[in-house]
């Protein structure tokens, strides 16, 4: 399948676009057999996801994602979407009817990475956390009656007030700034300990840097790696944000009605690390939304030695020893971190900066001329300051004048009376 560029272009046009369009070719079809699919997805194995079942697979646990609508009819989706919502004015409200111009599988596709079900015979999508519950909550991405950007906060309100503990995002505004707007509503979901997920973004899509909202402060990132662990030119950006890297090359998800496509891009990476979120929250129900995403920053396999880096973050996540490790608490606070920087950087750009006072030599002093004024001679008579800066150097030069003189004239007639003798 392929997403005409004209659309793809409509869609950044609209300001936020998903993370997972991959130049102009978004989905190749798969063999639409359950049993093939499940053998293709290997980041089950290789991430240490199905030893990490032993202990959680996320049961009590509700992630929202905020997509472009996730179809729940899917038989590996079946029980898995609890409730939805529609914030593009276009959509059907309960955010399973797909909508957007870009990629309209796309919602789909993220649920199954995250909470699928399989078909319960060992084949389809099975999700990393697949006994999680998901909200739909659609977005139009280029499309609807209110911006882009408005959907989006309007969408992690409803997540929140409707039961979240984790919100996906597979989406990208190709910025590294945001609307005010989102400082409000991202800073409601981490004051209420939701951990919100964000996909890092695709250079195939356009997206050279991590845009918001993986670069809001708080914000778990993922980047993508290819199959071998190694990062994903194309599919993957970079971004002194990241936290950890993830599959995004050779996966595969569930599509509407039933069918299964490949694809590649951020926008699987994410919902796979959301997906280890509420392994993680489930195994850890007293854990905050801090010390959750500490234990999936913290178990990370560091690349190449780096401790972290702006592509890999602190490494390929592993679900086993994020889920069963032994990891201290910290107190980090994802709400604290977007607060201080509100706090910082939007304070800066309301306020007025002072125009400073100027700075001036010493003023010269003015003659008063009030004295002369209220003399009744006028200025005939020289005032007291002009006295000062006229008639004392005036008086002492006329004195050492008149000396000079005298002396000069003695001196003569010495010389004078000499020359007689």
């Amino acid at each position: 399948m392929t997403l005409p560029r004209r659309r793809l272009a409509a869609a950044v046009a609209g300001g936020v676009v998903v993370a997972s369009v991959l130049g102009s070719s978004l989905l190749v079809a798969a063999p639409a057999t359950a049993d093939s699919i499940r053998d293709r997805q290997y980041w089950l194995a290789d991430y240490g996801i199905t030893e990490a079942w032993q202990t959680s697979k996320g049961d009590g646990v509700t992630v929202a994602v905020i997509d472009t609508g996730v179809d729940g009819s899917h038989p590996d989706l079946a029980g898995a979407v609890v409730g939805g919502s529609d914030a593009s004015g276009v959509g059907s409200p309960d955010g399973q009817t797909p909508v957007g111009y870009a990629s309209r599988e796309h919602g789909t596709m993220v649920a199954s990475l995250l909470a699928g079900r399989g078909d319960g015979q060992g084949g389809g999508i099975i999700g990393v956390a697949p006994e999680a519950s998901i909200l739909s909550v659609s977005v139009g991405f280029g499309v609807g009656t209110v911006p882009s950007d408005d959907q989006v906060a309007a969408a992690v309100r409803w997540a929140v007030d409707n039961g979240a503990d984790i919100i996906n995002m597979s989406l990208t505004r190709n910025t590294l700034e945001w609307p005010e707007s989102w400082d409000d509503a991202f800073l409601y979901a981490m004051q209420r300990d939701v951990v919100i997920v964000a996909a890092a973004g695709n250079r195939g899509s356009g997206t050279t840097q991590v845009g918001a909202p993986a670069t809001m402060p708080g914000v778990l990132t993922v980047a993508g790696v290819d199959r071998q662990g190694s990062a994903s030119f194309d599919a993957s950006s970079q971004g002194i944000t990241i936290s950890v890297a993830a599959p995004s090359e050779e996966l595969v998800g569930a599509t509407p009605g039933g069918g299964y496509s490949t694809w590649s891009g951020t926008s699987g990476a994410a919902p796979i690390v959301a997906g280890l979120a509420a392994l993680v929250r489930s195994a850890h129900p007293e854990l905050d939304a801090g010390n959750v995403i500490n234990r999936i920053t913290a178990t990370a396999r560091p690349v190449g030695g780096a401790q972290l880096s702006p592509i890999y973050g602190h490494g390929l996540f592993d679900a086993k020893r994020a889920v069963d490790g032994f990891v201290p608490a910290v107190d980090d606070n994802p709400a604290g971190l977007l607060a201080d920087w509100i706090r910082l950087y939007r304070r800066a750009d309301a306020e007025p900066i002072p125009t400073p006072t100027p700075v001036v030599p010493d003023p010269v002093p003015i003659p008063d001329t009030r004295a002369a004024a209220e003399s009744p001679l006028g200025t005939v008579l020289p005032s007291a300051e002009q006295l000062r800066f006229v008639g004392i150097p005036l008086v002492v030069f006329t004195i050492f004048g008149a000396a000079a003189a005298a002396l000069a004239w003695g001196t003569w007639r010495q010389v004078r009376g000499t020359t007689r003798r």
